[in-house]
């Protein structure tokens, strides 16, 4: 009947970042890099989502072209000529 409360993933992060580090245990260690590879942005919206078929950015390269945007995919121009040396006094 008197379950404890589940305390949330980023308060557990903040506790176990409070203690030193030579005095965490190996189990702590672990739970810090669980909780920070949960609460990473790209994981969060992958749990917040999951196996709903809706993929972004994963469809297969294709042999289609890439379109052009302007100058993204060439070198910048150089000049080819140079001037005459100057003159040199009178």
């Amino acid at each position: 009947m008197n379950e404890p409360q589940a305390i949330p993933p980023r308060r557990r992060l903040q506790e176990l970042l409070a203690i030193p580090e030579r005095q965490r245990t190996d189990e702590q260690w672990d739970e810090i890099n669980e909780l920070e590879i949960s609460l990473t942005s790209a994981n969060r919206e992958t749990a917040a989502a999951p196996e709903q078929g809706n993929r972004q950015n994963t469809a297969a390269p294709t042999n289609q072209p890439r379109p052009n945007n302007g100058a993204r995919d060439k070198k910048p121009f150089k000049r080819t000529h140079k001037r005459p040396p100057k003159a040199s006094g009178p």
